[in-house]
């Protein structure tokens, strides 16, 4: 990934594998708000205690840092589940209910979602010229979110899998993640197989580690996406803190960052 610093302060990411592409995708830092600590400075939650002002200045400056229409942003209420809305030029501006990805092939549409540690995942077909964005915690990466994106994409425009351009930005890596029954339970009945992506370790540490960043690789690479379409940013979000909100490693005393991602005009 690459490190832009915006003209306002505000600081992105974007993915080397969408270069040149006519598709846009940045995911926000915590720097260039206006926010205090611990929601220092680039918040977009309205949910963990920071003032909804704050909240407001930093989705403009957010918008205003990449060019676009901040009043334009499609975005969904994520619930940590694998649901794909499909979205178009009627939904501007509005939230899907229920939904952690959203499809479009609407040029100029920006889709949004936040991010504390989940993952942030974003399928690009250059051929249909179609665009996902998914929001893949725990829940999400069993439960097949990235598939159930691509499926989507298929059904509604065609997509071959075989040219799809995965992302798969910063969030908690697997040497981060320790994780317990619960995950571990789920993960077994997984029907994308997430088990095979635990590492119980050995010797003293006996404790499960979750990679979600191979999780929602390989069930893309099982849907058909080649392994060499997919670009992995590797930054772990719980051990980069001065650069990314992290749920885990701020003990849930933090803001959320964001992806945006949009499709050029032709």
């Amino acid at each position: 990934m690459q490190r832009v610093t915006h003209p306002n302060g505000v600081i992105t990411y974007t993915f080397d594998a969408f270069r040149g592409l006519p598709v846009s995708v940045h995911v926000s830092t915590r720097h260039g708000g206006v926010s205090p600590a611990p929601w220092n400075t680039l918040n977009f939650s309205v949910r963990r205690g920071d003032e909804p002002e704050h909240v407001a200045v930093n989705r403009a400056r957010f918008a205003e840092a990449l060019g676009i229409d901040g009043a334009r942003i499609a975005t969904c209420r994520q619930v940590h589940g694998a649901l794909a809305a499909t979205v178009g030029e009627a939904d501007a501006g509005q939230m899907q209910d229920d939904a952690d990805a959203l499809v479009t092939n609407t040029a100029d549409l920006p889709l949004s979602l936040v991010f504390a540690d989940c993952v942030p995942v974003v399928l690009y077909d250059p051929v249909q010229h179609a665009l996902a964005v998914i929001h893949a915690g725990w829940r999400g990466t069993v439960k097949g979110a990235a598939a159930s994106a691509l499926a989507a994409m298929m059904a509604t425009y065609g997509t071959t899998p075989a040219d799809v351009i995965v992302g798969i930005g910063p969030s908690i890596g697997p040497d981060s993640y320790e994780v317990g029954d619960e995950v571990v339970a789920v993960a077994r009945q997984s029907p994308y197989q997430a088990w095979r992506y635990l590492d119980f370790g050995s010797g003293a540490r006996r404790k499960p580690y979750f990679d979600l960043w191979a999780a929602n690789a390989g069930q893309l690479i099982e849907s058909g996406v080649p392994a060499r379409n997919i670009e992995v940013s590797g930054i772990d979000t719980a051990t980069n803190t001065h650069d990314f909100f992290s749920h885990r490693a701020e003990q849930g005393r933090c803001g959320l960052f964001g992806m945006a991602a949009w499709l050029h005009s032709a």
